[in-house]
């Protein structure tokens, strides 16, 4: 299909919404709000959404009526790479996401969209506060959060963005700033191999009139991937900085990440981002976000602390590392996604006896094995459950040490999500 763009460009066309998530659900709205009634297909169970429209599932005629639209607008967790996806793109039918239609249409010169591994959620929450607290209308929403394109959103004087790789992919029409904050494995099965998800992940950068702005510190996988940056490049230096104080936040990660988030503000030409006292005064509205290395409780006086967003070995290593000279009781496992676990092994190789990893399942035993073959110096027991895993911690960290859930895989089989996991491991450890 050409000769039209964005989401106003839909009318008059076939169109169907496949996925009716928080996404999914939030372009039915707007396709609603703009006059045109789609097709609505789930994988699965057929039924009506919330609104009334029949919805359909892929094996139920729902296949058929994606093939006669125009234009399909995905769910981001669907892939491409993947049928019946591919059928899809070989009939003609253009495959969108919801974002990469908001960008077509929307005042780029005020939006930033922040992506990377991981960082992304908290660079992008902190750039929200510290905006708001600038005096900035601010709409922070995308991966985390509200749809921009939701009818209810009222214009903003910014838009921030959490993009994930999956939304990336989709997008068309770049953003005035793009923010990395980190780059490593991660949803290998979706993106078809690292090398993919790389260049849909970083494809936001080489979009037209983007300017990219890269965390600090020398991120290995960032600099082997710099010609994938796009060419106007701003490196963010890591300093001190003590407006950063305010902000409560764990780790030398989160520093490098309130770092970045205030060189998009700066990007983004906002007043007063340049500013330590205006900043100082921002960063004390900032909420942290919950299960990113968040403080839980003490039994004691060992402390336990949340990381359940925590999805690879990149944020679980920057975790175990934001508590130097303690000990470390380490709970990691989860979703088997295919990562390696090399580089956690001869990452927690440098804390010595000094850390005990109790892997959970389903993927445990599979780190087990890599951390006793690769660094022998690290203590690892498998634990059945998350349980049994958050008692044996707490008799290895104490009298003053720190239990750790940073699983290092995402959540999925054993537990409904993320803040299922997180909620099992705070009632483990009030049962102590």
């Amino acid at each position: 299909m050409t000769g039209w763009s964005g989401l106003a460009g839909l009318a008059g066309l076939k169109v169907g919404v496949w996925g009716v998530g928080v996404e999914g659900s939030a372009s039915l709205r707007r396709l609603a709000a703009d006059g045109v009634t789609p097709y609505a297909v789930v994988d699965r169970a057929s039924g009506a959404t919330p609104d009334g429209l029949e919805m359909l599932a892929l094996d139920d005629g729902g296949l058929e009526r994606l093939l006669d639209c125009d234009v399909v607008v995905k769910s981001p967790g669907i892939s491409p790479y993947d049928e019946p996806a591919t059928t899809l793109a070989a009939a003609g039918v253009r495959l969108a996401g919801g974002l990469g239609l908001w960008l077509e249409d929307a005042p780029r010169d005020r939006v930033a969209c922040l992506t990377g591994t991981k960082g992304k959620s908290t660079a992008t929450a902190i750039a929200g506060a510290l905006a708001r607290g600038l005096g900035q209308d601010v709409f922070v929403g995308g991966n985390i959060g509200r749809a921009p394109w939701e009818p209810d959103a009222a214009p903003a004087d910014l838009y921030l963005i959490e993009t994930s790789s999956y939304q990336a992919h989709d997008v068309t029409t770049g953003p005035r700033v793009v923010a990395v904050t980190s780059l490593s494995q991660d949803h290998l099965t979706w993106h078809h191999g690292y090398e993919t998800y790389v260049r849909d992940k970083l494809s936001l950068c080489t979009r037209p009139g983007v300017e990219t702005v890269v965390a600090p510190a020398a991120d290995p996988e960032l600099e082997r991937y710099a010609d994938q940056l796009g060419p106007h490049v701003r490196r963010v230096a890591e300093v001190e900085a003590a407006w950063t104080d305010g902000l409560g936040l764990i780790g030398r990660h989160n520093l490098r990440n309130a770092l970045l988030a205030r060189e998009v503000l700066v990007a983004l030409g906002v007043p007063g981002a340049e500013d330590e006292t205006a900043l100082a005064a921002a960063a004390t509205s900032y909420e942290p976000l919950p299960s990113r290395l968040t403080r839980v409780g003490r039994v004691g006086d060992v402390e336990f602390v949340d990381d359940s967003l925590s999805t690879n070995v990149l944020p679980t290593l920057a975790a175990v590392d934001a508590f130097p000279g303690r000990r470390v009781a380490l709970l990691v496992g989860g979703q088997d996604r295919g990562i390696d676990y090399a580089p956690l092994a001869e990452g927690l190789a440098a804390y010595g006896d000094r850390v005990l990893v109790l892997t959970l399942p389903d993927n445990g035993p599979r780190i087990a094995r890599t951390i006793r073959a690769i660094a022998p110096i690290v203590q690892v027991e498998e634990s059945t459950d998350l349980a049994s895993a958050v008692r044996r911690g707490h008799a290895f960290a104490a009298p003053d040490g720190v239990v750790l859930l940073s699983p290092a895989a995402p959540s999925f089989g054993v537990f409904r999500d993320y803040a299922e996991r997180a909620e099992v491991f705070t009632a483990a450890m009030r049962a102590l």
